[in-house]
């Protein structure tokens, strides 16, 4: 999706709320590294953003990416992991983007389907 994002995660060697601090971490860094340095047409626009988002919190030094909260829910059974992977996978064919949710580049939907090549490897839920 454009504006946010939604992940199954499990975490084998920490806390989940360590993990997902450090995925963002990560990426936040690595997508400020290829604005400023990439050939990105929104460049200026894009760091205004995000400094003017940093202001706001104190953590910040110079740019925020992703908001300072997120809205875990834990899976406790196999019903409530295929309705949350149901959802995900539905929203962008839910917000107009694609009329399959295979279709979705950004999507692990196209992982299920064994003929689609898909952008990016994902564990698949059994």
């Amino acid at each position: 999706m454009s504006n946010h994002v939604h992940l199954i995660l499990r975490s084998k060697n920490a806390k989940l709320s360590d993990t997902i601090r450090d995925m963002k971490k990560y990426t936040a860094t690595q997508i400020i590294d290829r604005i400023e340095n990439g050939n990105e047409s929104r460049k200026k626009w894009l760091l205004s953003e995000m400094a003017f988002a940093a202001r706001k919190h104190k953590r910040n030094s110079n740019y925020q990416f992703w908001t300072h909260e997120n809205h875990a829910i834990e899976l406790t059974s196999g019903k409530m992991m295929d309705q949350r992977l149901n959802y995900i996978h539905q929203n962008p064919v839910k917000a107009g983007i694609v009329i399959n949710p295979e279709d979705y580049l950004y999507s692990s939907a196209g992982n299920y389907c064994e003929s689609i090549n898909c952008l990016m490897e994902v564990d698949l839920i059994e």
